[in-house]
């Protein structure tokens, strides 16, 4: 996924906007996708061979081992061929795989970026996985002690809503504007500091 330079640096301005306003140190992750969910489709396909017996018992073909055999095997291949296809793919994707996987993500994405290193835990992420359609929100243990979580909630369902309708550049600017507001309100600034890159972080496909 692929930002333009003017894009990307209207995000870098952005941040550098809230963060006069805010002891915060603030990045912006975006993932295309959190996972490749490669074995999904195995999964299903395997449980679909598994269970083709219960239909077989119906035909003439029941209790050919070696024909049963070869069925759920072809079963299986067709399946797993099937459940590859994109719009198929999608669907059989539990949200609760998707969201965890996602979720993992923040975190990691949290502690490689250093936003547990900063002078008085004033880390701030903003994540995205794309095709997850998630959004995450996670302050570091100084902001965490002034701004409940539960404040970023409405924030985070307006940006969903954006992801949803391919305006992540949009939503993202909108976030961080957002995002900035609550901190100037309840984590202002009281020193001049700049510790991390005011830049959007794009991961690899």
């Amino acid at each position: 996924m692929q930002f333009s330079t003017e894009l990307q640096q209207q995000i870098g301005a952005a941040i550098g906007d809230i963060e006069r306003l805010t002891d915060a140190e603030v990045v912006c992750v975006l993932a295309p996708c959190s996972d490749d969910y490669h074995y999904i489709p195995a999964l299903w396909a395997a449980l679909l061979a598994l269970l083709s017996p219960l239909l077989l018992a119906l035909t003439p073909w029941w209790g050919h081992s070696n024909t049963l055999s070869l069925l759920q095997l072809v079963i299986f291949v067709v399946a797993w061929l099937a459940f590859r296809w994109r719009p198929l793919f999608q669907r059989i994707i539990p949200k609760s795989v998707r969201y965890w996987r996602a979720g993992n993500m923040a975190r990691r994405q949290f502690l490689e970026n250093g936003l547990h290193h900063t002078r008085e835990g004033a880390g701030l992420l903003i994540f995205v996985s794309a095709q997850e359609r998630y959004v995450e929100i996670l302050a570091d243990r100084g902001i965490a002690q002034k701004v409940a979580d539960d404040q970023w909630q409405n924030i985070v369902a307006a940006f969903i809503q954006q992801v949803k309708q391919n305006q992540i550049a949009e939503g993202f600017i909108q976030c961080i504007e957002s995002c900035g507001g609550l901190l100037a309100e309840f984590y202002p600034a009281t020193t001049e500091k700049n510790e991390l890159p005011n830049k959007l972080v794009v991961l690899p496909d």
